[in-house]
């Protein structure tokens, strides 16, 4: 599903850019090849995000892990520097863009098996990084990214981190987990959580839960339930209706985990799923290399998100539009 990496590619120099495919309020992205001829997607942070320290850590954040995890199911890096006017990231280049352009686009509705697919390997990239103790805190449409077979992988690694590490909480609002509305610390569960609003969205063709303001959303998933997905979509298999609506549970132990949110879905599918195997582990937290800012030492509860924390979606170019956060999808 991915190139190797090239190990020449650490330069911004080494790659010829070309025109911007996609503009966001910390950084642009311009489609470029690198220096075998093949195309790859180069993201450039803007001179004011790396102007602030806040938000050039973040970027180098998503440098740094991008370019350490292996799988088949995170967008895969080819090159980068984390830091300074020259940081840039380049990474595994999709024609079609984010799932979430692809379902605007497009217009219908994914298949049922085409939606399973693209779970189970979200899924699959999850239980990966759950594996190294690591949480991805950014589980959306905006940030899975579809190959011409279908295949999915999970991208936007900026705020992801490790436990033992500690790190800011955050999150997209349609898909935060309760506890996470609370100011608590994110698990793997809170992952899960978020596989299982993008379950719904996928299966049935709408999120469980709605609003209009990150007031109305935080309400929504504190103390609402949503309706059983078996009634909103009857074809979809019932192991896997079931992992998802467990998925929403406000109580992070009563959740399944992510390998077996992949397994089932595997399973739907036809296949028997095997066990994960990581031949390509990144390094334990400890020989990470040093983090700094929010992703340093400082472990315990954060802040709640309030409304401020609600996370701008880009611009899209080429034709796109922008993605209205509080628009419900029909």
């Amino acid at each position: 599903m991915s190139l190797p990496p090239m190990p020449d590619q650490n330069t911004l120099s080494t790659y010829t850019l070309h025109r911007v495919i996609g503009r966001g309020n910390t950084s642009l992205v311009r489609l470029a090849t690198d220096s075998r001829g093949q195309q790859v997607a180069v993201k450039i942070p803007h001179a004011e995000t790396l102007a602030v320290q806040d938000s050039a850590e973040l970027f180098g954040n998503e440098v740094r892990l991008t370019l350490q995890f292996r799988h088949p199911h995170l967008v895969q890096g080819f090159g980068g520097t984390p830091f300074g006017p020259q940081a840039f990231l380049a990474v595994q280049f999709y024609p079609g863009g984010a799932l979430s352009e692809q379902l605007q686009r497009d217009g219908t509705p994914l298949s049922m098996n085409g939606a399973l697919r693209i779970l189970a390997d979200v899924a699959s990239a999850l239980s990966y990084l759950h594996h190294l103790g690591a949480v991805h805190q950014d589980v959306k449409t905006q940030n899975v990214y579809v190959n011409s077979e279908g295949r999915a992988a999970l991208g936007d690694l900026g705020n992801t981190y490790f436990i033992a590490q500690g790190g800011k909480i955050s999150g997209s609002p349609y898909y935060m987990a309760p506890e996470i509305y609370h100011g608590e610390s994110s698990s793997a569960a809170s992952d899960v959580y978020s596989l299982g609003i993008l379950a719904y969205e996928l299966l049935s063709g709408e999120r469980p839960y709605h609003g209009h303001t990150y007031e109305e959303l935080m309400v929504a998933h504190l103390t609402r339930f949503p309706p059983p997905l078996a009634h909103l979509n009857p074809q979809v298999p019932r192991n896997v209706a079931r992992l998802a609506e467990l998925a929403l549970a406000k109580r992070t132990g009563e959740r399944p985990s992510a390998d077996a949110m992949r397994r089932a879905l595997l399973t739907a599918l036809g296949e028997t799923p095997a066990d994960e195997v990581y031949e390509a582990e990144a390094p334990l937290p400890e020989a990470a290399g040093r983090l700094v800012g929010r992703h340093g030492s400082g472990v315990g509860r954060a802040a709640p998100p309030g409304p401020a924390s609600v996370p701008p979606e880009p611009v899209r170019e080429e034709g796109g539009s922008r993605w209205n956060p509080f628009r419900r999808r029909k």
